[in-house]
Parts: C-alpha cells; structure tokens; sequence
C-alpha cells in the first residue's frame, strides 16, 4: 500500500530501534481505580488504611503517579505480626497436601491474572515475569506436599518477616516468601516502594485462593524502621532481607541482641565477572554482556573481563553493538550525579569511553558506557554506581582472569565464556561466588539454591538447601526472644581475664601448666599470662592455662590460611581417613581424658567415659560422612547441565576458616562434635574452649598431635571467652563464627560481623537451656553440616 514503508530484517538490526509497544496497562489500571488509586495494609486477609496514616506515591517511568501506599506505624507493624502469630497456628495445623493444595490453587489464580500482574509490575517499575512466579508456585507446592516426608524432624519457625530494600524486584521477595509459606510458616511481607502495588494484589489473590487469614501479611513503608520495629514484637522468629549492603547492615545492627535471627540476601549493588576467555565464541559473549549488562532494572553490576589476546576483538564488536542504542532511563533523579561522577574519576584514570551518543547535559537518562581499560582500585569496579555503565579490564593468562574474577568483594554470580569445558570447569570452581553461567548468563531456577558468597549475603535461597532457613530441629525448642542490651561495642572484650597468673610468677603450687595448640605446636600465649583453671565448687586451683588475645588469634589464622587450601583439595576419602585417625588416638587416650573430665566436671568416672565414647562415635560419624552425599558433589541434570555443588565457607584460593567458641556443657563432646563437622567438610577451625572446662580441650591437643591432621587446620585457644570472641569478630579472614555464650556476646557479634560480613550461628547460654550433644538426632546433626558448607550452582548449557 502506498505511503506504508517496511523494514527488513537487516535494517531493523542496522538501526537498533525499539519496537512500537504491544502492551497495555487497562487490567491494571482498572484494579488499582478499584482501590480509588490508595492501596491499604493487608492484614488478616483484608485491606486495611486509617485515615490519619500518612502515604507514598508510588510513580511510574516517566515520573507520573500511578497510586499511593500506606507508611504504617507500630500499631500497624503490631497488628501484623498478632494477625501472623494467629496465621501460623492453622496454616501449621494443616496436613501438608491441604497446604500444598492451597498453593497449587494461586497457581491457576496467578495464570488468570497473570496480566494484571506484569502490568502492574511494569507501571511500579518492578518488572517480574508472571512465568517465572508460576514456576516458583509450582515448585514450593512441590515442597509443601514433600516437606514431612523428605525433610523429617525439622518444624517451621513461626512468623517469618522478609524485607526487600526499594530497588529490589518482585521475583526476589517471593523467593524468600513462597519456601516460608510452603513450610508451614506465617509471613510479614515488607516490600519497597515499586514492589508493593504487585505485591498486595498477590496477597489478595493468596487469600481468595483459601489461605488463611494472617498467614500472609504485608505492611508498606520506610522498609529499615519498620523491619526493626516487626522484629521487636516477641512472636517474630525470623527476619530475612533481600536488597542492598547498606540497607541490610543497618537492619542487621538495628535488630542485634533481640534473639532473633537474620539472615541476608545482598545482590543488589553487587559488581559480578562476566569473563571472556581467548577459546569463546567473541559474537556470542559480546551478544551476552550487551543483553544483561544495560538493562534497566538488574540486581547486579557487572563488570567485563577480557583477555588480552581477543582484547580489540571484543572492543570492536562492542562498538558495532553498541552504535545503534537508546539511553536507558535511570532509576532514580539522583543517580544522574552518580553516574556522571564515576565516568568522570574512569576517564581521570585513563579509562576510555564507547558510547552510541554523547550523554545530554542533564536528564533523567543515560547512554550505555563502557569504560575501557580501567583499573581492578576503580571506584567504578569495586563500588560501582547505578546507571548502565561497563567496566572493561583486561588479563593475561587464564589464571589471571580468575583472580581477577575474584578482585570483587562481592561473590553473588559470574558469567564465564570459553568453549574449553575443561578450563570453564575449573574456572566455575575457583571463582568465590554463588552462581556461576558458562556460555550464558542470568539463568534462574527456584530448584537450584543461590548462595551469597563474602558480601553478597550469608543464607541461601532457592533449592532443597533454601528451605532450612524457614524450619528448626523439631529436638531444639524455639529460640528465646530477649531485649537488646546496652553493650559497648567499642569495650566489649577489652576487659583483663580474671583470675590471671602473670609470667614469672611461683608456680610450683600448681599441678600443671598448660600450653594452647596454633599451627601444629604448642605454645605459650602472647602475653605470656595464665589463667587459673579451678576444680568444681571453686578454690582449688587444677591447672594453669594460656591468656589467649587477638595475637593468638592472629597467628591461628596465618596458620589455617597456608594450610586450608591444601586441605580442601584432598579427597572426600583423605579428609575420612584423618577423622578415623583422631578418633582411633582419641580412643588409645581414653582414660587419660576420661580423668581430665572427671577432675574439671566433676562428672563421675562412669559418665565421663561414656562421653569419651560418644566423642569417639561422633568422629567416627562425621568421618563416614566425608565421602557420602553430603560431603560429595551431587549432580541434577535440568534443561541445562547443573551442577551443584558444595563449596566451602569460604574460597580454596584464600581460607575456609571457621572460628568456635565452645559451650560449657559436654565440653569434650561439644568440641569434638563440631570440629568433625567443620574439618569434614574441608574447614579450617579455631576453637575457643569454654574458660569454665577447658582443660578437656587442652588435654585433646595431644590427640591431634598424634594423628595425621595437617597442622594449622586445628587451632585451640584458651583465654577469656569475651576477649577471645572480640579478636574473632574483628578478623576479616574468618568467614563464619559458630558461639556459645552470653547474650551480650550474640548482641556484639550481630552488631559487629554485620561488616565485613560473617555466617553467624549464635547460642545463648543464659536462656536456651544448652543442646543436649548427647542425642545425635538427625536433623541436629543436619543442621551442622549446613553451617559448615555454602553451595554454588554451575550452569552449563547443553544441546
């Protein structure tokens, strides 16, 4: 027809233009004008809004109004919470089918709204794919249905709050809050600002699907006030976040010392590898970095790794790529100073710029850049700005660019291009993240978990793996809530240890003095001071034993870091091998330590040699578990190859080391217990013994001298627990901190390893009433081994 032009196929990819849009906004429009455009709280299954609350407007790209929220109150945040606490007792009554029936009844609800949803999700500017959220239904209905029958002698929390930052999407916050329901919890839904319109039509359709009311409830507002105020109240049992670093230590340290546990998901801000080996498909790789890299709302900032010799290859098809693209909108109005500032310091650094059009002088839009040639120190790499900026750097050998790769101080994803399988293997092996994309990028499935690696988070969400965050042994009663209270942060630890024996002092009274284990040798401390150690009922002094501080802690570490990595490489069967070797010398020096805790406990001789034997058992245990599933690498093939596979606390390349302050109960049992667990699963440990028994742990040096554990995987250090559990905290290589103590030593280490971040397993002495070690239940000794691992996902596409 005269007067219609068309396009070709090759003129359309020559211009790069965007298409004319298909979609329409009526289905969600005509929702929210159904809701006079003021979405209330959903609490007890209804819609809730006071009139004397005040609101957010939630806009859509172009700055228009599209409805407003609810910022609610403690009143509000209180109701939510009784609302959930009455939720979870019929939600956790129910037999699993019922509960897994209810789900699979949203799934249909979901595929019949499914474009009320994606419009709403695109007008609030938090774009989810309702696919992808039915894939999700499906999987945790799955797990409902299974819970009882696949993971037994494990109980839901009971009232679980999940919290997401402003900027993180739909499809993020239902990952945490779909396996919470699935269990059989209660949730208290806190989205941002973009993701609570899609969020509250969700949790309509959740109640006309059958859920109960109260079981899902969802308050709108400043999400960090008002994630502190729900955890407060005395019935939440869990706090979850998803969103950025920032936000997630200030809620960390608001919520210290309340007795709840949180966990967090940090993705958003995260600066990810995308690497491009000389052996990759260049079109393909360019074709990869440009689709994920430039988009307007991703989760991760990526960062473009490019050997040297396909260096102007890559460049080059960059700028063809590139020559034709739009500005992409920026979130929000401040970013534009960000990005401008970053670009800036690049280009000051000798940093060069692709750009399909110069930048406009103002405006809430921004070309895609990438800046070529910056440096690993950049601000840009390692505290990248929001904006649809690219960092290109460049390596020389293979192994450079897996270093580089690990450079980041985030460990969230990577993205690895070569058709060398071999080489992909091994680089997906040494790189320190969660989720590692050969030949592709982005890939998602609920089935597979998403594990935070450093500071990208310390829990782990999606998979089997995913759901024990959400559940408890069914043997270990609910944790116990209590007030923060006024600790120093600044002081904690820095007190002297009581009862000290400076050095030189006569000590011939004494029967003995002991020495600490670092690095495979006995040693004095560093101070050169001792603590008495007394007999039961005080007064008599049984043994002198090291002042351990931050020096020994030090040391320790130095040993473990040399030492772990080695460790880590060896077989599943060498690692059973050492354990079976310890509890063969633990058993040859039976009696010995029988006595030790006889004279320290004052157990009777009958008792303290049956936790001899239990000790015996349980390294026999742990080693037997070395080279079984859960200390190998089970494989689950999808559509792509995925490879699951268990990765230590932390990196092969830097240290797997775990710090352990000991309880005082069994404290010979306890020790060992957790030693196993941690070294079986390739860990490096220093333990701390508890200053009221620590002489059985001092008179278990030995045994670890005597078998063929490498030296420096095991430390012992003795000294004042508070002390000892300072100089832990505040050292960045270790990773993870598994303690037995006060309630003020659990406050200080939530406030203090909310940075750099730390894996927390914190037990309270004074109110928990102690594990009872002497019960090897199943879903305790579960529960162990999931603190001594992370997993990473490896995506391998197939034909």
């Amino acid at each position: 027809m005269a007067g219609i032009t068309s396009k070709t196929i090759h003129d359309i990819f020559q211009s790069m233009e965007y298409g004319p849009s298909s979609s329409s906004t009526a289905t969600a429009q005509a929702w929210l004008e159904s809701h006079s455009r003021a979405l209330g709280l959903f609490i007890d299954g209804k819609f809730v809004r006071s009139a004397d609350r005040q609101t957010c407007n939630v806009t859509d790209s172009s700055g228009g109004p599209v409805c407003s929220t609810v910022c609610a109150v403690d009143e509000d945040a209180s109701l939510s919470v009784s609302s959930g606490a009455s939720g979870f007792k019929a939600w956790s009554a129910l037999p699993c089918h019922l509960r897994a029936k209810t789900l699979l009844r949203l799934v249909s609800s979901l595929q019949r709204h499914g474009q009320c949803l994606s419009e709403l999700c695109d007008l609030a500017q938090s774009p989810s794919s309702p696919s992808a959220l039915v894939r999700l239904l499906q999987y945790y209905s799955g797990w409902a249905q299974l819970r009882d029958s696949l993971i037994p002698d494990w109980t839901p929390r009971g009232v679980v709050v999940v919290v997401v930052s402003d900027d993180c999407s739909l499809y993020s916050l239902m990952l945490k809050v779909l396996p919470a329901l699935a269990m059989g919890n209660a949730v208290v839904a806190i989205p941002g600002v973009g993701t609570a319109p899609p969020v509250l039509l969700l949790a309509q359709l959740f109640v006309e699907a059958g859920l109960p009311a109260g079981v899902l409830n969802v308050v709108t507002g400043s999400v960090l006030s008002l994630g502190s105020k729900v955890a407060q109240n005395p019935h939440v049992s869990y706090v979850t976040y998803s969103g950025n670093k920032k936000d997630g230590e200030i809620l960390c340290r608001a919520t210290a010392g309340m007795g709840v546990p949180v966990s967090l998901s940090l993705s958003l801000g995260a600066t990810c590898p995308f690497i491009i080996f000389e052996s990759a498909d260049i079109d393909s790789a360019v074709d990869g970095v440009i689709e994920t890299a430039f988009k307007k709302n991703r989760e991760c900032q990526w960062m473009l790794c490019v050997q040297e010799s396909v260096w102007d290859s890559v460049v080059a098809r960059l700028k063809v790529r590139m020559a034709g693209m739009k500005s992409v909108p920026l979130l929000a109005e401040g970013d534009r100073r960000l990005v401008d500032a970053a670009v800036q310091e690049a280009q000051q650094q000798g940093a060069t710029l692709i750009q399909p059009c110069p930048p406009s002088s103002s405006g809430a839009a921004y070309p895609p850049t990438v800046l070529c040639g910056v440096a690993p120190s950049c601000t840009c790499v390692v505290t990248p700005s929001p904006g649809p900026l690219l960092p290109l750097l460049s390596f020389r050998s293979h192994g450079e660019g897996v270093t580089l790769g690990n450079h980041s101080p985030h460990g969230q994803a990577a993205s690895i291009w070569t058709e060398d399988l071999t080489l992909a293997l091994e680089a997906a092996k040494s790189l320190s993240v969660g989720a590692v994309w050969v030949n592709s990028h982005s890939v998602m499935d609920p089935s597979l978990p998403i594990s935070g690696h450093k500071e990208s988070g310390n829990c782990i969400d999606g998979g089997k793996e995913g759901l024990f965050q959400f559940l408890r042994p069914s043997s270990s009663p609910p944790l116990p809530r209590s007030s923060p209270a006024s600790v120093d942060y600044s002081k904690f630890g820095t007190a002297a240890s009581a009862a000290i024996i400076p050095e030189g002092s006569n000590s011939s009274s004494t029967p003995r003095s002991y020495l600490q284990y670092v690095g495979g040798k006995q040693c004095k401390s560093e101070s050169g001071s001792s603590v008495c150690v007394l007999a039961p009922g005080g007064g008599t002094v049984l043994a002198h034993c090291p002042d351990g501080g931050r020096k020994d802690v030090r040391n320790a570490v130095e040993a473990a870091i040399k030492v772990q990595p080695g460790w880590m490489k060896k077989s599943p069967v060498a690692r059973a091998q050492s354990l079976f070797s310890l509890a063969e010398t633990l058993e040859l020096k039976r009696r010995d330590m029988a006595v030790s805790l006889h004279s320290q406990t004052g157990l009777s001789l009958e008792k303290a040699d049956m936790e001899v034997e239990l000790s015996i058992a349980q390294l026999c245990d742990w080693a037997a578990r070395c080279d079984k599933e859960k200390g190998g690498v089970p494989v689950r093939i999808y559509v792509f190859l995925a490879v699951c596979v268990q990765h230590l606390l932390t990196h092969p390349q830097r240290s797997g080391v775990v710090g352990v302050v000991l309880p005082d109960s069994s404290p010979l049992l306890s020790m060992v217990s957790l030693l196993a667990a941690a070294v079986a699963m390739g860990n490096a440990v220093i333990m701390v013994p508890s200053p009221k028994y620590p002489l059985p742990a001092l008179e278990f040096i030995q045994v670890l001298q005597s078998s063929d554990l490498p030296g420096g995987v095991v430390s012992i250090i003795t000294g004042g627990r508070d002390q000892l559990t300072q100089a832990l905290a505040n050292h960045s290589v270790i990773k993870a901190i598994w303690y037995w103590g006060s309630m003020e030593g659990c406050q200080f280490l939530q406030h203090t390893c909310a940075s750099p971040l730390k894996s927390l397993w914190l037990h309270c002495q004074e109110k928990d009433g102690g594990r009872d070690w002497a019960q090897p239940h199943a879903s305790l000794q579960e529960e162990m081994w999931r603190q001594a691992v992370q997993w990473k996902s490896v995506w391998i596409p197939t034909a």
